[in-house]
């Protein structure tokens, strides 16, 4: 895609986004940065055959801790904590008409 004034603005213009000559000035500069940048990766020997990253930290190990169960409350137990109660159910003020 050639980036030039009229394309930043039909872009700014799908995106809902109005620009100032200023502010399409400075997309267009920085896409020209981005470009030149690009151009230097895409130069780089054996680029092509590189495999794409999944993960930024390529040693990265995760160990997951044994799971046990263990019992939990009971109703009872966790409802004596409550003002009020109906039945095994908490209850609660009313905040909307």
């Amino acid at each position: 895609m050639d980036f030039n004034e009229a394309t930043i603005d039909k872009l700014a213009d799908l995106l809902m986004i109005g620009l100032t000559p200023e502010e399409n000035k400075m997309v267009l500069d920085e896409f020209e940065v981005i470009d030149k940048n690009i151009n230097k990766i895409n130069k780089i020997e054996g680029i092509e055959k590189a495999q794409p990253m999944t993960h930024a930290l390529d040693d990265f190990e995760c160990e997951l801790r044994e799971d046990v169960a263990i019992e939990s409350p009971s109703i009872e137990e966790l409802l004596s904590n409550c003002d009020f109660t109906d039945d095994r159910e908490v209850e609660v003020p009313k905040v909307v008409d």
